[in-house]
């Protein structure tokens, strides 16, 4: 049998966390939104974060939604570790993945109409993302003659965790290049922060309640997700707040300044500072 929750009160915060870290996860898609829609303009994001970002959480939905619904899947997972061990994945965990492929993509499509200067997408990141998936598709056809799905989704864990590992690093040494954060939303990293904490926070309840550590390796995945994501948002906050400050004008405009060979033409007018 399954194992169910010792106390109520445990469960209700899971759950509470939960989906709040839903909402800050969530929500941090939208700033960059925003500020994309308000400057009309892409210059500052880097794309092959968001095409990392694509293929991460893509992953990440596969792996969630297959190990929530699936009841094959489920009886694997407890042949594994245990009868008495709870699903790693909640509700909410679903919800966001399929939230944030859908936000990621529309960002994608903002790329395609909004004023993005001489930036594009790398042949390092289109190699990266082309390598992926067909081992991703190796995987299924090695998976596929003996059912081995559990096997097969703890592939798309561990595609995910390598997304996010890597995906940061092109924005963050496009910022370092720039010398400025200026159409990176800050907003973004802020509620992504909030989210990865809390992530993490929802997993120590659950391990609380059941005693056991077993839903952090049980799930390597969202663990590493969330330590991973914690790391790179404290260097985009240093980035931001620290190193590489906003200056305003007397209208309280950003004003941009380039310290190095800019990546893109400067745009002639003052752009909006990030959200």
């Amino acid at each position: 049998m399954s194992s169910t929750w010792n106390s109520v009160g445990l469960e209700v915060l899971y759950q509470v966390i939960g989906w709040i870290a839903f909402a800050a996860w969530s929500f941090s898609f939208y700033p960059q939104v925003v500020l994309n829609y308000r400057r009309k303009s892409v210059v500052g994001l880097n794309f092959d974060f968001l095409v990392l970002n694509l293929t991460k959480h893509s992953s990440y939905l596969i792996y969630n939604a297959a190990l929530f619904f699936s009841p094959i899947i489920q009886k694997q997972y407890h042949e594994k570790f245990g009868d008495k061990e709870m699903i790693p994945v909640a509700a909410n965990d679903v919800a966001f993945s399929i939230h944030a492929v859908t936000l990621t993509a529309f960002t994608l499509s903002q790329v395609l109409i909004y004023e993005r200067g001489n930036q594009k997408v790398s042949k390092v990141c289109i190699s990266i993302t082309a390598v992926v998936w067909i081992a991703a598709i190796v995987c299924l056809i090695v998976a596929w003659p003996k059912s081995n799905w559990l096997w097969l989704i703890d592939v798309f864990n561990s595609i995910q965790v390598l997304m996010t590992a890597i995906k940061y690093i092109p924005q963050a040494v496009m910022n370092f290049q720039r010398k400025s954060t200026i159409g990176w939303s800050i907003g973004n990293i802020l509620l992504d922060l909030t989210g990865g904490v809390l992530n993490f926070g929802q997993m120590g309840v659950q391990s609380v309640d059941q005693h056991t550590l077993v839903n952090f390796y049980g799930n390597i995945g969202k663990t590493l997700l969330s330590l991973e994501v914690v790391f790179f948002d404290v260097i985009f906050i240093i980035q931001h707040y620290v190193l590489y400050p906003v200056r305003r004008d007397e209208n309280g405009k950003a004003i941009i300044s380039e310290r190095v060979a800019p990546l893109v033409r400067p745009l002639e007018k003052p752009e909006e500072d990030s959200v």
